[in-house]
């Protein structure tokens, strides 16, 4: 167990040496009781070097999460992850690009072993599924380095920076045996969930339109400025309003796209209006922007009913159907977080373990096929307004 987070808080508490050695020792028992604890709660024993990737997770043992990433989301994550229950989700280790990153990150969520390089990460046995939270670059890097390492990958969005490296990443969980999703977590709220009830049961009888649109003032957030940094408003807003379009058409790739906007200086996408048809003329529009503020709402419209997310539709807590209010609150977080409803992270989590329990090696909410339909119509808006990342000249 690593108690270096430890050394590095009662160090800058100004601790003397005898004061780190006592209270490192006293931490060492403490962890020892819970780890005493914990296995008297869960009667399987993990064998030497951890569960290792052949074994299947079973109903009771908990999913042990390795964290990539000490940023902001991943800071979100570890907050929802305290939503569930201990005993069906633990995070066991943190990666950072440094390890003082790593140790602070690991101290503020009583994680026990941090590391200063997601190798290391990669190496741990007790791991049994790694959430990457790492900027957008640099998710194929990241995702073969666990992936080749036997790992269950759930990989923030976009998936990759582009269709072909998508497929290089369905290809090595693939070849490597091993579970992998997109985190689109939208798709797993419980207002996601009553849609796709309400469409399978056709309460809106032929759904013939979809309308859409989140725009926030970004211009603030260096990340979506930069080209290098896989900057643009598609891939990290535009792309919400995209999957709500191919979940409520079932995975069915449209028969036309147009996208029409503008972009900044930089190369990157501000603003675009996209207007996508699909069989049986059936619509769909959806617009996004960095630069202003949009209702952030969604309408889908059948023939028998009318479906309308109010609000935040990317993280939604409530929809009106046919005019009648439903509220799906988020659980109340233990620490601030830095996005909104950000505990509502903890239903992807859950749909992971819940995977893993069945032996999947996808899920069908975000299937393969999903993420690649998804990135193959993202390149097409980009070619329509002008954005090329150096990932698309490879």
């Amino acid at each position: 167990m690593n108690f270096s987070g430890l050394f590095v808080f009662l160090h800058r508490t100004n601790g003397n040496y005898k004061t780190l050695f006592v209270l490192q020792s006293l931490f060492s028992n403490i962890c020892l009781l819970i780890e005493v604890k914990l296995t008297q709660q869960l009667p399987y024993v993990s064998p030497p070097g951890g569960r290792g990737p052949s074994l299947p997770l079973r109903f009771n043992m908990a999913t042990r999460w390795g964290i990539c990433s000490a940023g902001r989301i991943s800071h979100d994550f570890a907050v929802a992850l305290k939503t569930l229950p201990a005993e069906e989700h633990q995070v066991v280790a943190v990666a950072a690009r440094t390890i003082a990153d790593a140790e602070e990150f690991a101290r503020k969520h009583s994680i026990c072993r941090a590391y200063g390089s997601y190798e290391e990460l990669a190496r741990d046995a007790d791991v049994d599924v790694v959430y990457n939270g790492v900027i957008h670059p640099h998710h194929l890097k990241t995702c073969l380095l666990f992936m080749n390492a036997k790992k269950n990958v759930l990989c923030e969005k976009p998936l990759a920076m582009n269709a072909r490296e998508v497929k290089e990443i369905l290809d090595a969980a693939k070849r490597n045996n091993v579970f992998l999703m997109e985190a689109v977590w939208t798709r797993f709220f419980p207002v996601s969930v009553e849609i796709r009830r309400l469409l399978a049961q056709s309460e809106l009888g032929e759904v013939k339109m979809v309308r859409s649109e989140f725009g926030r003032p970004l211009m603030h957030v260096p990340r979506l400025l930069q080209k290098d940094l896989g900057g643009g408003a598609l891939l990290s807003i535009g792309m919400y309003c995209l999957q709500l379009v191919l979940m409520v058409f079932d995975g069915e790739k449209p028969e036309s796209i147009q996208a029409t906007g503008v972009c900044l200086e930089t190369g990157v996408d501000e603003t675009v209006v996209v207007t996508l048809k699909f069989s049986k003329n059936r619509m769909a529009t959806f617009t996004y922007s960095s630069r202003v503020e949009l209702p952030n709402d969604a309408i889908i419209a059948g023939t028998k009913g009318t479906i309308h997310v109010p609000e935040k539709m990317w993280c939604p807590t409530s929809l009106i159907v046919n005019g009648e209010e439903r509220h799906f609150p988020v659980p109340e977080p233990s620490l601030p977080l830095n996005f909104p409803n950000g505990t509502g992270l903890r239903y992807e989590a859950e749909e992971v373990r819940q995977c893993l329990l069945k032996g999947l090696k996808e899920s069908t909410i975000m299937s393969h096929a999903d993420s690649l339909l998804l990135a193959e119509l993202e390149d097409e808006i980009r070619r329509q307004v002008g954005v090329v990342y150096s990932q698309d000249c490879q």
